[in-house]
Formats: C-alpha cells, sequence, structure tokens
C-alpha cells in the first residue's frame, strides 16, 4: 500500500492531478477538497512540487489512486468506504460537496438533511452514515481557502469534472452558465458544489 507521493504537478483538473516522479507520471482521482489545497499550495509554493496521501483501490481490471491533501481526509474517505452502500467513488463525491469539517460536523451532529444534500446519498445512506460513524468522527478545524481563476477556466474545469463525475455534459453546461450568470465571483468548488446540490 503506497503512503504518499510527492512530485511536480502536471496536470491539474478538480478530478484529478498528474504528478510525475521518479519519471513517472502517476494519474491519482482527487475531491474537490484536494484540488482547492493543491491550487492555493501552488500560487505559494513554485515550481509546483506537493505531496499527496494516497489510498489505493485494487480491482480486477485496474489499480486506482485516490489521493488527498491531509491525511485527515483521506482518513475521512476511508471510514466512508466502510458504510455500507458506500463505495470510493461516492466517498469522493461526497468529499466534493461537503469538506472535512462540514462533514464531520454533519455527521456528529446527526444532520440527515445536510448529508442528503449529497448526490447519490438518499435517507437510509445518510442515517447510516451517521450511526456508523458518528462515534469515531470528530471535529477539527479545518482551512478551506478558495481561489478564484478567470470564467473561462471556471467553465472548463467544473465542466471536466461533473463530466468526470458521471454527469451528462449537455446538463451541466447549462447549470453552469446558470449559477455564473447569478454569482460571476464564483469559485470552481463553489460552483461545483452549488451544482451538485442542485441537480
Amino acid at each position: 500500500m503506497y503512503e504518499f507521493i510527492e512530485g511536480n504537478i502536471i496536470e491539474l483538473t478538480p478530478a484529478s492531478v498528474i504528478i510525475k516522479t521518479g519519471g513517472i507520471g502517476y494519474i491519482i482521482h482527487i475531491s474537490l477538497n484536494t484540488y482547492t489545497q493543491i491550487a492555493n499550495f501552488n500560487k505559494l509554493n513554485p515550481p509546483e512540487i506537493f505531496r499527496i496521501f494516497l489510498h489505493q483501490v485494487v480491482r480486477e481490471d485496474a489499480l486506482i489512486l485516490f489521493g488527498f491533501s491531509s491525511t485527515r481526509e483521506r482518513e475521512l474517505f476511508r471510514q466512508l468506504i466502510t458504510v455500507n452502500g458506500i463505495g470510493a467513488n461516492t466517498a469522493r463525491m461526497i468529499l466534493s460537496s461537503l469538506n472535512p469539517d462540514e462533514l464531520s460536523r454533519s455527521i456528529s451532529e446527526g444532520n440527515v438533511n445536510v448529508l442528503k444534500s449529497v448526490k447519490g446519498i438518499g435517507l437510509k445512506t445518510a442515517q447510516r452514515m451517521i450511526i456508523d460513524l458518528k462515534d469515531k468522527i470528530g471535529i477539527e478545524k479545518f482551512a478551506n481557502d478558495n481561489f478564484t481563476v478567470q470564467n473561462n477556466t471556471i467553465r472548463e474545469e467544473s465542466l471536466s469534472a461533473l463530466v468526470t463525475l458521471g454527469f451528462a455534459k449537455s446538463v451541466v453546461e447549462k447549470m453552469i452558465e446558470k449559477f455564473l450568470a447569478a454569482t460571476p465571483d464564483l469559485t470552481v468548488e463553489a460552483l461545483i458544489k452549488q451544482i451538485l446540490k442542485n441537480i
């Protein structure tokens, strides 16, 4: 099992990052929260060297790496996938809709409505998350600063992430335009979260 990868960031999208180390480029699936942390880090720390903590999923036809900006987010991911009905992609969706602080608070307080607001999470799954994880999750302060980029980049990155997550391009394109028209200064993370809550 890999613990982390540290290297140069070759490509970054809201759904994945390619990190080059030792002459090899690794594609790693990430949440919106990790995307934001990497983007903020890169602004302050050129030449874009970053340490990303890993969770490895081995399947018959694939070896998939999920990456996290902190060990805390990875631990939340690992706790989520122990809940019946929540797989790795659903756990990533949850961590893209709620940052670790919001997720921990919602589970600790038994807030079913917040958990149900995540795409693909129904009442029973939300209740199961609370029952299974309430005593395992603590609330800690978590930095989650937003960042701003140009609108065209916001559109492209948001569309790419949502299509990667399995949503129809034609549907999300309309929603992206709608939300950006109403709030032009939305960040990529905030825009995707709004769409995930309303799609």
